[in-house]
């Protein structure tokens, strides 16, 4: 007897929950600032909720809020864009074999692709008598809710509550920051961080601080598939 197809998103349902709950308490709070972020920038409250269901790209939604607000290049936000989540490219590579064979869930699954979503399911561990790809469809679109509504609470409690949000974009800054320290401490070395630090101030003093942003990952990225043969031999080493 064949199992009902509620009965199936059910079981698949009950298997990734448990899975993404980290990322509901992360991606809410995150999400909130997130919109309270774009309503301290002059955005209605949509506004947050519609780039976060079309755009879904975490700090680049943060970037985004400030192209929109600057002159009109697509050129440099499409080479911006392309570096900043130049991951993707290796996320999308390496699970080539994983969504093989899902059906039509895999293009949602492709535009919903984000770190945490890769990570979960590419470890996680499916039942033998559960839908794997269907598990890895609720992972991923669970995983957008959570940001949706974050943004989307963000966005309308900035827009009905009326408070100073002088400073408040600093809350990007202070979100890289974050990345960057805690990828600092996960290094054994730190040899890709301070070049990555090293090319962004070079860069900054020969291209000013409105163009320096994709010369230096550009640089950054030429630097360390460069030396990535060294690096991954323990050859080259910073103290």
């Amino acid at each position: 007897m064949d199992t009902p197809k509620r009965t199936i998103w059910i079981q698949a349902l009950k298997v990734a929950f448990p899975h993404t709950i980290p990322i509901l308490a992360g991606f809410t709070f995150l999400g909130i600032a997130y919109g309270i972020f774009m309503h301290s920038l002059g955005f209605h409250a949509m506004y947050p909720f519609i780039i976060s269901m079309v755009v879904f790209a975490g700090s680049m939604e943060f970037i985004t809020a400030n192209l929109l607000l600057g002159a009109f290049n697509p050129v440099y936000a499409f080479f911006l864009t392309i570096m900043v989540n130049a991951r993707h490219l290796f996320y999308g590579i390496s699970l080539l074999d994983t969504y093989k064979g899902i059906g039509k869930k895999k293009w949602y699954m492709i535009f919903g692709l984000c770190d945490e979503s890769f990570a979960i399911n590419q470890s996680i561990d499916v039942p033998k008598n559960v839908d794997k790809g269907l598990v890895m469809f609720f992972v991923t679109i669970l995983n957008q809710i959570y940001w949706v509504v974050g943004a989307t609470i963000g966005g309308v409690f900035g827009y009905l509550i009326t408070f100073n949000t002088e400073g408040l974009e600093f809350v990007m800054t202070a979100l890289f920051v974050v990345i960057f320290i805690e990828q600092w401490m996960k290094e054994d070395r730190h040899v890709s961080s301070l070049v990555g630090i090293a090319a962004s101030v070079v860069c900054l003093l020969l291209f000013g601080k409105g163009a320096f942003i994709i010369p230096a990952m550009i640089a950054i990225l030429g630097i360390l598939t460069l030396a990535r043969k060294p690096l991954e031999k323990g050859r080259v080493s910073v103290q």
